[in-house]
């Protein structure tokens, strides 16, 4: 029990610093898109100020926590725990532009469950932006940054599906985990239909 609540505060940590840093790079560009007039003189007062965004990442962390289905994943001993600090440590990887951690966490996550693979093209796009690579498919850098970006994500994991092969000496895990949600073999009422 004790496993799932430190995963559970690393998760809520997590999320403070990723909003945090997050925070600041909007403050960074709206400070420069202010400078280079390209706001509306009518629309500013609907602009951030810091300290009104002071108290966001505390609260996105007293959210995670309170939440009852994280309480409930806590108390029920879940794996979904992990994969929310698994989630979140990819999130607060690509707010940092960490192009090699963003690609491992993210590994790491589909790695538990297929559906993180959907996180994929929004974080390269995310990284794609920040490196000041234009986001046109002609481009070169467009193509050579996202070959990059997917073979260290491909790569990651696929070293971890070769380890877990080693480990339990059989291939039979890759069903379980990736076959059962492309194929859908049993349509028994769950509990998220309830």
């Amino acid at each position: 029990m004790i496993v799932f609540m430190i995963t559970d505060a690393l998760t809520a940590v997590t999320l403070y610093l990723a909003v945090q840093e997050y925070n600041k790079l909007m403050f960074k560009k709206q400070k420069l898109l202010l400078e280079l007039k390209k706001y509306p003189q009518e629309g500013h007062e609907l602009l951030r100020v810091p300290t009104e965004m002071y108290y966001v990442p505390l609260k996105v962390s007293l959210f995670y926590l309170l939440n009852p289905y994280t309480v409930l994943s806590c108390v029920a001993k879940s794996t979904c725990v992990i994969n929310n600090a698994v989630i979140a440590l990819f999130i607060l990887a690509t707010v940092k532009g960490s192009r090699l951690l963003t690609a491992v966490f993210l590994s790491l996550a589909t790695y538990q469950s297929l559906y993180p693979v959907t996180l994929l093209s929004s974080a390269l796009l995310y990284l794609l932006q920040k490196e000041f690579v234009p986001v046109k498919m002609k481009s070169t850098g467009f193509w050579l940054f996202s070959c990059q970006y997917c073979s260290i994500y491909l790569g990651s994991l696929c070293v971890l599906v070769c380890h877990s092969f080693f480990l339990l000496n059989s291939w039979d895990f890759i069903p379980s985990i990736y076959g059962f949600i492309l194929s859908v073999p049993d349509m028994t009422p769950n509990i998220v239909l309830f």
